[in-house]
């Protein structure tokens, strides 16, 4: 069963950092892609990173490379989205989700996956 806990999000300066967490209540995260996505208002929903936690391949968008960090605690069936040097346009609510591989991928769109969290949001001021 997948049920998903984000935690971790906040208010913080451009430059700072934050860690933000999700946690799969329901059991565990082994062979899973865990995805994190954010969505400003007035704005379509954006995929930002992910991580297959069977073998921890992850995947980044363009904007966040270089500042973002996914990684996975399977002890705490919790996967963390590390961001650093935070951007005013990083301001978003930011979600997680979870799905089976697809083809021997993660999902790249988020229609694509079935379990979302209820999000967290972060503002950069």
């Amino acid at each position: 069963h997948v049920q998903l806990v984000e935690s971790g999000g906040g208010s913080v300066p451009a430059g700072g950092s934050l860690r933000l967490s999700c946690e799969n209540s329901g059991g565990t995260i082994n062979d899973k892609c865990l995805g994190w996505f954010r969505q400003a208002p007035g704005r379509e929903r954006e995929a930002v990173a992910s991580i297959y936690t069977g073998d921890g391949i992850t995947d980044y968008d363009a904007s966040v490379q270089g500042r973002f960090t996914i990684s996975q605690d399977d002890a705490k069936n919790t996967v963390y989205l590390q961001m650093a040097s935070l951007k005013p346009e990083d301001t978003a609510m930011y979600y997680c989700a979870a799905d089976d591989r697809i083809g021997g991928a993660c999902p790249a769109a988020g229609y694509q996956y079935r379990y979302w969290g209820q999000g967290t949001q972060v503002t950069v001021s």
